[in-house]
């Protein structure tokens, strides 16, 4: 390309690029990019709830991965709770903090040690044994590990909430907060859809009457 064609051509480019910028500011470009959590349900196979057999947490993950210079729980704790203070070993760890806890809407003093960590916990919103009877299974042991330790799929929450929940979808549990349902499910959706894992049909149609209250909620990313 000769220098006047390659001037012209990028004096064309730039042009374009303006324009776009205009018309479409970067938010709109971004949500547009960004599909509504509903299309993305319509998408998600709709089957029926295999066989526990051979399940163990192990297959996911022999406790939590490191996300940086931090493990994963401690990197969520930091993303989630506000007013925190460090330990100065190990590195990242979370000595105190404030969390509102978006299952319950209550604020909880995070106090790390023995008898008080267990007071927030990271839940698996996707929760582990659910996601290996709707095609976790199948998954090699890599994804499986990166389910088990994606931020997308974590969440600082309520102990004793998170212990209630235990294994259930979303045909059987959703957060006593009414105001974060749209979120949860949303994120469920998010995750099954990443990690190519189905719903029963019970659990879609939970998610659907979820989603009546919030039809233009986008799919969660990160």
């Amino acid at each position: 390309m000769s220098s006047s064609k390659g001037k012209r051509f990028f004096k064309k480019a730039s042009t374009s690029l303006l324009v776009l910028a205009v018309l479409f500011p970067a938010s709109d470009l971004a949500q547009a990019a960004q599909p509504k959590v509903t299309t993305i349900l319509a998408k998600l196979a709709i089957k029926g709830r295999a066989p526990k057999t051979g399940y163990s947490r192990s297959l996911f993950s022999d406790g939590w991965g490191n996300i940086g210079s931090c493990d994963t729980r401690n990197y969520i704790l930091q993303r989630d709770l506000t007013n925190i203070t460090w330990r100065s070993s190990p590195k990242c760890t979370v000595s105190t903090g404030t969390l509102r806890d978006p299952y319950t809407n209550t604020v909880i003093n995070f106090v790390r040690g023995v008898k008080t960590s267990n007071a927030v916990q990271i839940d698996h919103i996707v929760p582990v044994s659910d996601a290996w009877q709707k095609g976790a299974q199948q998954l090699p042991s890599q994804t499986r590990y990166n389910f088990y330790n994606d931020p997308l799929n974590l969440l600082a929450v309520d102990g004793p909430t998170n212990e209630s929940k235990s294994d259930s979808d979303a045909a059987s549990w959703l957060p006593p907060n009414k105001s974060f349902r749209c979120a949860y499910v949303s994120r469920q959706i998010a995750v099954k859809y990443k990690y190519h894992l189905w719903v029963t049909q019970a659990e879609h149609d939970a998610m659907a009457r979820v989603l009546q209250g919030c039809p233009n909620q986008l799919l969660p990313q990160g």
